[in-house]
């Protein structure tokens, strides 16, 4: 609606409004989130978590208004229908930009339960937002290299463990836990190093996505397979604050959860070839559709 406004106007006032809105929701965000350590009693905090996620979701809202008011996206979006707010769901999407998350919040907010994301332990120390994600259970988590690893074995299963405490966490509520199978944003240099088998994607990464199904049992529904593609090319957030972004396409799938995809990952080699030819060939069709969507 206000997309006809000078770049100068338009750009300066969205990141305002964007701002506004952060602290709009943060500060009784953080308020909310002291009253439920002050008082640690089961059921005021389950209260809690239930209005710390309204809040959430009236945040993503408005930033989904804003930029519907002030950009002109052509979205083409299938798959929405059946989706559920009472069901747990395991999210697995392509990444190649920061958008992929203002676009995943824009289609499955409050048609799902709340998103919640695995975070690098580093996003923690972000103003305002890394403890706006703490206060909602966003679990963080550490990055070990080989190297580290090699020389300090006592670490190794520490991300199993943060995964654990966080499935533990999303028990208490209905929830969507988000997975970007690849690990990494997709750019034309890692599909080359990492000689990709797939045309549009990097190589899946099937540990944390088994760790989650795993560590939440029976507690999840379904898995929501997303593949997200964007016609016009690589885009940026800066590309979708200033209006550059034209169009986004979204495909959708449910799966139901197989009960052989459960299982000790590390410790069971049988189970870890099974589970990676599984999430091989999930991955082989995610591939084949972002090519579909890309025609």
């Amino acid at each position: 609606m206000l997309s006809f406004l000078p770049g100068l106007i338009r750009v300066p006032l969205v990141i305002l409004l964007l701002v506004l809105n952060v602290l709009l929701h943060v500060l009784p965000l953080f308020a909310l989130t002291l009253l439920k350590l002050l008082l640690p009693l089961a059921a005021w905090r389950r209260l809690c978590s239930r209005m710390l996620v309204a809040i959430a979701e009236s945040w993503i809202g408005v930033n989904n208004a804003l930029f519907e008011l002030f950009t002109r996206i052509r979205w083409q979006v299938d798959g929405l229908d059946g989706l559920r707010r009472d069901a747990n769901y395991l999210v697995l999407a392509n990444h190649q930009s920061w958008v992929d998350i203002p676009v995943l919040q824009k289609i499955l907010n409050r048609r799902v339960p709340f998103l919640r994301f695995f975070l690098k332990s580093q996003l923690i120390w972000v103003p305002l937002m890394g403890p706006a994600w703490w206060a909602l259970d966003f679990p963080f988590m550490k990055r070990y290299s080989r190297e580290t690893l090699a020389k300090h074995p006592e670490l190794q299963g520490k991300d199993r463990e943060v995964t654990r405490r966080a499935c533990a966490k999303f028990s208490q509520l209905p929830v969507s836990v988000m997975n970007f199978v690849e690990g990494t944003r997709f750019t034309p240099a890692k599909h080359d190093a990492q000689g990709s088998s797939y045309r549009h994607l990097l190589r899946p990464r099937a540990g944390g996505v088994a760790f989650v199904l795993d560590a939440m049992g029976d507690g999840l529904q379904a898995i929501l397979e997303v593949a997200i593609v964007y016609p016009g090319g690589p885009c940026s957030l800066s590309d979708l604050i200033a209006g550059r972004l034209r169009e986004v396409r979204v495909s959708l799938r449910q799966r139901l959860i197989e009960p052989g995809l459960r299982g000790d990952y590390e410790g069971d080699e049988a189970f870890r070839q099974r589970f990676q030819a599984w999430i091989n060939a999930l991955w082989r069709e995610q591939d084949a559709r972002i090519g579909q969507l890309l025609e």
